[in-house]
């Protein structure tokens, strides 16, 4: 299966219709008048959907098993055709499309089952995705375009020339994927004043965003939160709450980032661990949905 382990769990929807086609009114009639010899073909075909909606995984081998917080199976009669819709709802890392196309044709399976001894021309009809909400899908656009953003590592050791960066260098990729342009990289040691120099410095130049990483952890010389806590005007807990829950579920030891986030006048300022790996999960969980910070800086309503 799809490796989906570095995917947050969000609120996924997806509604998906099959068609059954009869061949005459009087098979049509029995349906609305519930005559059907083998028995009500609603009651029946929504029992097994909502099992097919459940097992999707036993029968689908690349899709993973997941929570089914809702499902709803409706149907409308339109001339000699009966229009199954199901809709199916989970909070979870992937979608639920294939459950809710899988539900929507088993359902039709039993109808066609049910009508064939009375109508031998029944046909199933355009099994189709109809809706899909959450995860990639759901994501909004965010403008970036006239966003100028810069890079902080924060390190004695890479400012030294002892080691290599991949943090910094890991979060300049990720914030040009998410079509953010003209990103400024700069090294600094763990020294308070050469940090808060640093924020100083991207404050006056008009950067909107500037992300710090390294010095976030418990050792004597991780002092970036301290340098940078009384540059915060407004300080954003539940961003580096999000963060840190994110990597948590994780690694254990996550919960000992001191990782801080918020505003420094017009200037959005976020902390990340030094390791790659921390640095790859912290803009996996925030980002970019973050990037809204932005649009509720300028007035703009939330969707």
């Amino acid at each position: 299966m799809v490796n989906i382990t570095h995917k947050s769990s969000t609120l996924r929807k997806a509604i998906a219709t099959a068609t059954v086609k009869t061949s005459s009114e009087a098979t049509i009639q029995a349906i609305r008048q519930r005559k059907v010899p083998k028995g009500d073909i609603f009651e029946f075909s929504r029992a097994a959907a909502l099992f097919a909606v459940k097992k999707t995984s036993d029968v689908i081998p690349d899709c993973h098993p997941l929570p089914i917080e809702y499902t709803a199976i409706t149907y409308q009669i339109e001339d000699l055709s009966v229009i199954i819709s199901v809709e199916v709802h989970t909070i979870y890392k992937t979608g639920v499309e294939v459950e809710a196309m899988h539900g929507a044709s088993v359902a039709a399976l039993v109808m066609y089952d049910m009508l064939k001894p009375i109508d031998k021309n029944v046909e199933i009809h355009n099994i189709r995705l109809l809706e899909k909400k959450g995860g990639k899908s759901g994501n909004k656009k965010y403008s970036t375009e006239t966003l100028k953003a810069a890079v902080v590592v924060c390190s004695d050791s890479i400012y030294n020339g002892e080691n290599e960066d991949t943090s910094g260098k890991i979060i300049v990729q990720k914030l040009q994927e998410l079509e953010l342009g003209n990103i400024d990289y700069l090294v600094v040691p763990d020294e308070v004043k050469e940090i808060q120099q640093a924020l100083s410095t991207y404050k006056n130049d008009g950067i909107n965003l500037v992300i710090f990483t390294g010095g976030t952890g418990i050792s004597p010389r991780d002092v970036t939160p301290d340098a940078l806590l009384p540059m915060i005007d407004r300080q954003m807990p539940g961003i580096m709450e999000t963060a840190r829950a994110y990597g948590q579920e994780r690694i254990k030891t996550s919960m000992l980032s001191r990782g801080i986030a918020g505003f420094s006048g017009d200037t959005f300022v976020l902390t990340f661990p030094g390791s790659e790996k921390g640095a790859t999960e912290y803009m996996q969980s925030l980002f970019p949905q973050v990037l809204h910070v932005f649009e509720v800086k300028k007035g703009k309503r939330h969707e």
